[in-house]
């Protein structure tokens, strides 16, 4: 257990757009926000990338040991550097990477071994953060609101706000700053909206050999159509009621949707299906928020980010027009989420995954 204060801890965030660790240091008490520190990133190489994707999807042999012993290596890559210049590293979070998301069957599964990682670095490391939720009746997921939360107080907003992820799965979380505790009934409600950037990037990959739409330049010079977007919004996970979460690979068949459509009929259908997601999510928000928020690699994609301002009925800005960094966001929430652990304090409840009661997950290893 941490004493009181604030302290400074590392988190480590590889989300399901598999393009890399980011790493950033935050200042923090595991309740509100201290400070911001020093980021860093470490992408994956196309073999490297390959390999995760061989091992999506499974639970063991010999693809998610090899996934396993990748996510170990690049992660001591990312977070060594870092922590080299930052001695007073209290502890790491640490996510690993997400291979397979099954919460109302087998679970969920995030490849990276956090004992031997505590021991590669030298420093407590926190990890295995979504097992306890799940094991307690929630979806395991989204793990960033109670970041969000504290976000909220630290930007000092009054009215409700939102902050939507935009990875390979879109996430948003509806917060309600004047809930004295992220716990609290009513201070948050988060889930996946749908698939975000993990269409796109698979179609661009298969047709063009390139890891994603840059800028959404291809999206906007195509055409949207309607009919598969309108199939797209019959899924079953649109008017279930959050809590609620997705694998990376729920959609699996929507590439199939676009087979016929040419690269930029196709990208563009396959964004708006992405905007589209977003507004249906919207429409789960408690009350309007004053303002949408926008984190993730997919608030670079202009087609994409236009879509979503045409189709919700609140102003939309990336996180930096809030003096944040949208890239690091995640990163900066499973350190944060590790000060709450050390603490002893929940990391998920109700509004957030839809577990039976607040309850801190994670395990603490020590090097």
């Amino acid at each position: 257990m941490l004493g009181k204060g604030a302290v400074w801890a590392l988190g480590a965030m590889s989300g399901t757009s598999l393009d890399g660790v980011d790493a950033a240091l935050l200042h923090t008490d595991g309740e509100r926000i201290a400070g911001f520190g020093v980021s860093g990133f470490r992408a994956y190489g196309a073999a490297e990338r390959a390999v995760l994707l061989r091992a999506l999807g499974q639970w063991e042999g010999p693809q998610v040991a090899a996934a396993a012993a990748l996510v170990g290596r690049a992660h001591v890559e990312a977070l060594a550097p870092l922590l080299a210049g930052a001695p007073g590293v209290a502890l790491v979070g640490f996510h690993g990477q997400t291979l397979a998301h099954d919460p109302q069957g087998r679970g969920t599964h995030q490849a990276g071994d956090g004992a031997a990682l505590a021991r590669a670095l030298g420093r407590p490391v926190v990890w295995d953060f979504r097992t306890a939720d799940v094991r307690l009746g929630g979806e395991g997921a989204p793990l960033a609101p109670f970041f969000h939360f504290a976000l909220a107080k630290w930007l000092g907003a009054t009215a409700p706000v939102a902050f939507l992820n935009l990875g390979g799965v879109g996430n948003l979380t509806w917060v309600d700053p004047a809930q004295p505790a992220p716990e609290v009934p009513g201070a948050l409600l988060a889930f996946d909206t749908g698939p975000a950037n993990a269409p796109v990037d698979d179609l661009m990959r298969a047709r063009r050999g390139q890891d994603r739409d840059t800028d959404g330049a291809l999206a906007a010079t195509g055409e949207v159509d309607a009919a598969v977007v309108t199939r797209f919004l019959g899924h079953p996970h649109f008017p279930r009621l959050p809590p609620k979460s997705l694998d990376r690979d729920a959609w699996s068949g929507l590439l199939a949707e676009v087979a016929d459509l040419s690269d930029a009929d196709a990208a563009a259908t396959l964004t708006a299906c992405a905007a589209a997601a977003v507004m249906r999510g919207m429409e789960h928000c408690p009350r309007p928020p004053a303002r949408l928020l926008v984190g993730g690699g997919g608030r670079h994609n202009r087609t994409l980010m236009a879509m979503i301002a045409a189709a919700v009925d609140c102003p939309v800005a990336p996180v930096e027009e809030a003096g944040l960094d949208g890239d690091m966001l995640e990163a900066q929430a499973f350190a944060h989420l590790a000060v709450r652990v050390a603490r002893g304090l929940p990391t998920s409840c109700p509004g957030t995954t839809g577990v039976r009661a607040a309850v801190g997950g994670g395990i603490v290893s020590q090097p």
